[in-house]
């Protein structure tokens, strides 16, 4: 229960709930994910234009690993802040804090100023990503949310596909500039949309806290450095300097103190950031693995996938891009046809399924023949993408219902960020896997990077582009034994069916 009266809540929520207000709700829920999906993707075709105007080439990784930083770590944090004064200030401020940061990015003199404003937009991005996946959750009942959530996974799939090209195309024909600065009236739209048509229930006081919620200020404050330290050594190790070198070891190492202190932060909060029910309860604790695990294995698609169609089977960038993106067609329509399979045999059985069917394709990339031709990754990425709908869709929609509005948002984020948790390690490991295999065919010479430069300017042998094919091949490997990872955890750990509330608003 969340301590709000159901006549009150009610009363103030029903103009958010009736057709007309949801629909305006539903669509700036649309437009901040979009913002936040777009923003993942637009920027990287432009590298070329911002470096060549602000310098800084030997940086501006830190574009895309600030960003992704500031995101993941505060997860947890708006995740528990929507919990205790609601979705909208959250969303609202959100919003307002991307919008500062793209503005700001726009108007960078040098690429530090950019990455820093980079960081700030992704403090903002982070409040976007999970509290439109509760207010998602809080608009429709269960049998209602596939629906919405479907329709967030098409934003995030026509984002995939339209956010380099966009990116291009404004790099080329207009300033890189706009990049960020047509953030701004999609921004103000979104704004208007939620501050006029969203209208939350209003909530009782907390009685044991003489009317304040108590903020665990210390506890977010270690969240944002903890994750911030882990998540560095995992972005730049083995980039920047070597796994075993001296900066690695103090990271790691002062990642793990910090987690210490985490666990005695909130073990003494009142209101902790990050609660111990969420690894308390299986349900929860089996989803932010299983998503973890998923997190891990996209990274072989999205980033290999694109290197393995253009140096391996000859393709151009465009039609790389086109392999890849296959997936993000057959994903959202998996996740809404989702339904019908989990009424039948429940969410923990349907992710099951899917992430079956995603470890058998997976398992099969490794078996294509060399070179092969483009047609055949194509229909594993289509396949793929249908599997992975099938597997994300029941366990988020499940855990959001297996908890009341209160701890919705917590819930959300976690599952949220365990998932960009599982990106970022499988970004590094796969890396290192990757770098490993190469190194073994050629002889210890080269690494990924290096080898597909020279491939791209035609430098390179036949025997470098089987390297990269078994290099590929190993990764996806990987990825087939984290989704198998994924289906263990659900099959040992989760319950066979969710604990899902007859009345998940209380």
């Amino acid at each position: 229960m969340d301590g709000t009266t159901p006549g009150i809540r009610k009363a103030t929520a029903d103009r958010s709930r009736t057709p007309r207000g949801r629909r305006a709700v539903v669509a700036s829920l649309m437009l901040c994910m979009g913002l936040a999906a777009l923003d993942s993707t637009i920027v990287s075709t432009a590298v070329p234009q911002i470096v060549g105007d602000l310098g800084g080439f030997s940086v501006f990784s830190w574009l895309f690993s600030g960003y992704l930083l500031a995101v993941t770590v505060t997860l947890p944090v708006y995740g528990k802040l929507s919990d205790t004064f609601g979705r909208k200030p959250v969303l609202i401020a959100g919003s307002i804090l991307f919008l500062v940061g793209s503005l700001l990015c726009a108007l960078a003199w040098n690429m530090a100023a950019l990455i820093a404003f980079r960081v700030v937009q992704g403090l903002g991005g982070g409040a976007l990503q999970g509290t439109v996946q509760t207010l998602a959750a809080d608009l429709y009942p269960l049998e209602q949310r596939p629906r919405i959530q479907a329709r967030l996974s098409t934003v995030w799939a026509v984002s995939a596909v339209a956010g380099p090209a966009l990116g291009g195309v404004i790099a080329a024909y207009a300033d890189w500039r706009w990049i960020f600065l047509i953030n701004l009236p999609l921004g103000a739209v979104a704004l208007w949309l939620l501050v006029r048509h969203l209208h939350e229930p209003r909530r009782e006081r907390d009685r044991g806290t003489g009317g304040r919620h108590r903020v665990d200020w210390a506890g977010a404050l270690t969240v944002f450095a903890c994750g911030g330290v882990l998540l560095m050594a995992l972005v730049q190790g083995g980039v920047a300097w070597p796994w075993f070198s001296l900066p690695s070891t103090a990271l790691f190492g002062t990642g793990l103190a910090l987690v210490g202190a985490l666990v005695v932060i909130e073990r003494r909060a009142a209101e902790p950031i990050i609660p111990g029910w969420v690894w308390r309860r299986r349900t929860i604790a089996a989803v932010n693995l299983a998503l973890g695990a998923l997190g891990l294995l996209m990274v072989a698609p999205t980033v290999f996938l694109p290197m393995y169609a253009q140096s391996v089977l000859g393709l151009a960038p465009t039609a790389a891009g086109f392999v890849l993106s296959v997936w993000t067609l057959s994903w959202p329509v998996s996740a809404a046809l989702s339904q019908h399979v989990y009424r039948r045999i429940g969410f923990r059985n349907t992710a099951m399924l899917g992430i079956g069917a995603a470890t058998l394709v997976l398992l099969a990339f490794p078996f294509l023949p060399y070179p092969g031709e483009a047609w055949q990754p194509t229909v594993l990425m289509l396949l793929l993408g249908a599997a992975l709908g099938l597997f994300q869709l029941p366990l988020i929609v499940g855990v959001q219902s297996t908890v009341g509005w209160s701890e919705r948002g917590t819930a959300t984020a976690s599952v949220l960020f365990c998932r960009q948790t599982g990106q970022t390690l499988g970004a590094a490991l796969f890396g290192a896997v990757a770098n490993s295999v190469l190194a073994a065919r050629l002889g210890g010479a080269g690494d990924l990077d290096s080898v597909t430069r020279a491939l791209d300017s035609g430098t390179a042998g036949e025997h470098v582009r089987r390297a990269v094919a078994d290099a590929v091949h190993s990764v996806y490997f990987g990825a087939a034994c984290a989704a198998g990872l994924a289906f263990l955890v659900l099959l040992l750990l989760a319950p066979r069916r969710f604990p899902v509330l007859k009345n998940p608003e209380d």
